[in-house]
């Protein structure tokens, strides 16, 4: 007779993973008990032979529940205790030095489906059927352990059928801590924009308003959507100018893959992820003709798209007519998704013509994520429902907090030698947004139990609120604070996730704050565990205006040329190749003039190496795009322009000693620009850029003895401009790297901020090395 303690971590709470240990232990003769220990993982004592303790162990590893990952097993002899049979005990609260990992919100499993639409089911047509293998987690959680107790379920008590469930270990929804039915749980209810309640089947009422052309804010798992007929062009339009957003591209839920394959395109990769647990959204290539409305993602050659997730949207298009919905966030643009019912009637009653809302709290709120395949790989666009609070492994065992960037902002938490990233958070420069931070972090500092911390790390920006609310934290909680640049940061986000020692580093980017108080954003950095060092980078060009060229890209195309032409050369080009640009102006011609006079004189004239801002001037030159709604919008729209190109015209950018002088595309692309197809440019000029920082990198690794490059930053999304580096730098026997877990853009920043927080704190670099 032998026994043993067994503290296992991982993902091992809310997946289904102590009815297993239960089901194991009998099956092997054992006798003892399994426990939660809350944000400590689980204890399981077991008695019995030692053969049957050692199968016991093998199954431990090799049968675990889909949604289970053990991490570590410690093992303790133990004297026999003389058990009589083997038991669940009641959770028991753990403490800060635990490594319990929370699982995220999981996508309605088959099993429960096929239980949704089977008439002779007690939750047949109930919309929050869950069991232990799918529903709200993170959302729900208000505290660990992940009792019911601690989750806004605990609002439901449940009837005696549910709970005969929930108590049966080998019952399917055994401690599902969400577990309801129609008697006992969460109900929808249907509204006008008045607040009045319309009689009848909320679900199949909402379908039918749908069908009819009307907008329904739609409350889910994560927050409120707002969802109208994908199909009716005129629905789409009214959605547009309802919530200010005339050009961003809206995402659509399709009713099935076989609706999906009817108007985009889908590699094996993009169906595996889009029918994953997660059930993120994912761009994908249009089809031609696109038998669907154009408004919905206007100038790109992608579409966004998800499955349904939850019981609601399977009911919902069971009643509907229409196969696809546009399902996109309850939010006005850079304002926080809506979350609460009477929030919703307060902030939305000018959006939504009807509200279809449950009376379940959703504590933590989860936009959808995003996902592109770039090059045939994973590219995390935004990470947050599916994926958080999933943590990133670095080899750095601290307590810190690093707060993200500004715009697409995500922070992290890092404790022993992981960092959690928290949901979409989203442009801090708002209030709102800001506010809805501090509460995320709150939160995140609860379920993890990480009271205090060793450092707080931020962006380099001075101007950043989340670099002010850094700095105020790190100031009232007596703590260290770091501050490190924008792209060392991106950089090391791909260090992070790839494990590696040292890189050759591609930042392309729209915007940082660089060391040197110009903005960056076309660097080529080397990184290593003792040294960080700008190698190359884009010349520095004029952005007259400042921040005014990010909205109004022909700043930028002003810059850019006043390098090569004179000012009134300058003028007879734009007038000759972009007239309309000038009409883009705010103040048209008159604020057009006022251009040339800041470039001419040098004044209220900021410098720029940033990749973004040259796209977003090459699109204006091509006449692709002349303002940016959305973020990122016309690089977004030259890069599905340059997707019709089909001639490298072979432009050359060319490199002296430190600087990429991309002024000189320009010039080439002008002299070809009455002969050839703007297609062609678009396309030759993504190549010329891609070919530039892979051969700038590769010369560089050569020269530090380095294998490995990289390439990170929110241009990284750009296929063409990826495809083509990662082709040259393998073909120079080198590695290439990118992220597939952490997103390449601002929203994955923290990692990199989390890694460089580490070397900072093992001594491997300096504050000085981080910020000069």
């Amino acid at each position: 007779m032998k026994a043993y303690r067994l503290h296992v971590q991982g993902i091992v709470q809310a997946v289904g993973f102590r009815p297993f240990v239960y089901r194991i232990a009998h099956e092997n003769n054992l006798r003892g008990y399994v426990k939660n220990l809350g944000d400590a993982g689980v204890e399981i004592v077991v008695e019995g032979r030692e053969e049957d303790i050692a199968a016991f162990l093998r199954d431990l590893r090799e049968k675990l529940p889909p949604l289970a990952r053990i991490e570590m097993i410690r093992k303790k002899e133990l004297p026999p205790q003389g058990f009589d049979r083997f038991y669940i005990e009641k959770s028991s609260q753990g403490g800060e030095g635990g490594d319990s990992i929370i699982p995220p919100d999981i996508a309605i499993c088959d099993d429960c489906l096929r239980e949704l639409f089977d008439p002779t089911d007690k939750r047949y047509m109930y919309p929050f059927i869950v069991c232990t293998n799918c529903g709200p987690r993170f959302t729900i959680i208000e505290d660990l352990p992940y009792d019911r107790i601690n989750t806004t379920m605990r609002e439901f008590p449940m009837c005696d059928y549910c709970e005969s469930e929930y108590r049966d270990p080998l019952n399917r929804r055994y401690h599902a801590e969400p577990v309801c039915c129609p008697v006992c749980g969460p109900s929808y209810r249907l509204y006008t924009s008045d607040g009045e309640e319309i009689i009848g089947d909320p679900l199949k009422r909402a379908a039918e308003l749908i069908d009819k052309g009307y907008i329904v804010a739609i409350k889910g798992i994560g927050g409120i959507h707002l969802a109208c007929d994908a199909t009716n062009e005129e629905a789409v339009a009214e959605l547009r100018r309802r919530t200010h957003r005339p050009q961003k591209p809206f995402a659509i839920m399709a009713k099935d893959v076989e609706t999906v394959e009817e108007f985009a395109f889908l590699s094996r990769e993009e169906l595996e992820e889009l029918t994953s647990y997660r059930r993120p959204i994912i761009t994908l290539r249009k089809k031609e003709p696109f038998p669907l409305p154009e408004n919905l993602a206007p100038g790109l050659h992608t579409i966004g798209v998800m499955l349904p997730y939850a019981g609601t949207h399977y009911i919902l298009f069971h009643w509907s007519k229409s196969k696809v919905y546009v399902m996109t966030s309850a939010n006005y643009p850079g304002m926080p998704m809506v979350k609460d019912n009477d929030r919703a009637f307060e902030e939305l009653k000018d959006v939504a013509d009807y509200f279809l809302l449950h009376n379940r709290k959703i504590l933590n709120r989860a936009d959808d994520s995003v996902i592109r395949f770039v090059n045939g790989r994973r590219a995390v666009i935004r990470r947050s429902r599916g994926f958080v609070p999933l943590p990133i492994e670095i080899p750095f065992n601290y307590r810190g907090l690093a707060v993200g960037a500004e715009l697409l902002n995500a922070f992290g938490v890092a404790k022993n030698g992981k960092v959690y990233p928290s949901q979409y958070i989203g442009n801090t420069s708002k209030v709102e947004v800001l506010e809805f931070m501090e509460e995320a972090i709150e939160h995140f500092k609860r379920i993890l139990r990480v009271n205090e911390f060793d450092l707080i790390v931020a962006d380099l920006h001075p101007s950043y609120n989340t670099t002010k609310l850094a700095m105020e934290m790190a100031n009232e909680l007596n703590v260290e604070f770091l501050q490190v640049q924008h792209h060392y940061a991106h950089i090391a986000s791909v260090l992070a996730e790839r494990k590696l020692d040292e890189m050759i580093g591609i930042a392309v980017d729209g915007v940082g704050y660089g060391t040197d108080g110009h903005t960056w954003g076309g660097e080529v950095i080397y990184l290593s565990y003792e040294d960080v060092e700008r190698l190359a980078h884009i010349d520095y060009y004029p952005l007259p205006g400042g921040d005014l060229a990010s909205y109004y890209p022909l700043r930028a195309l002003m810059g850019i040329l006043s390098k090569v032409y004179g000012v009134e050369e300058l003028e007879g080009i734009i007038e000759r190749c972009c007239p309309k640009a000038i009409e883009s102006l705010r103040y048209g011609r008159v604020e057009f003039n006022v251009v040339l006079t800041q470039l001419a004189k040098e004044v209220n004239t900021g410098y720029a190496s940033s990749t973004g801002r040259v796209l977003d001037a090459i699109s204006v030159l091509l006449n692709v795009a002349y303002r940016r709604h959305y973020e990122g919008e016309p690089a977004m729209k030259l890069e599905s322009f340059a997707m019709r190109g089909k001639n490298d015209l072979k432009f050359e950018v060319p490199v002296d000693g430190e600087l990429i002088r991309v002024e000189e595309l320009f010039a080439q692309a002008l002299d070809v620009i009455d002969t050839a197809s703007p297609a062609d440019i678009a396309y030759s000029a993504h190549l010329a850029l891609g070919r530039v920082f892979a051969e700038t990198a590769i010369d560089r690794a050569r020269e530090f003895g380095v294998k490995n490059v990289g390439i990170s930053g929110g241009v990284a999304f750009n296929e063409l401009i990826v495809k083509t580096a990662r082709k040259i730098v393998e073909a120079a026997g080198l590695k290439f790297h990118t992220t597939h877990e952490v997103p390449r853009g601002d929203n994955g920043i923290n990692v990199g901020q989390a890694f460089l927080g580490g070397l900072y704190l093992e001594g491997y670099l300096t504050k000085e090395d981080l910020m000069l």
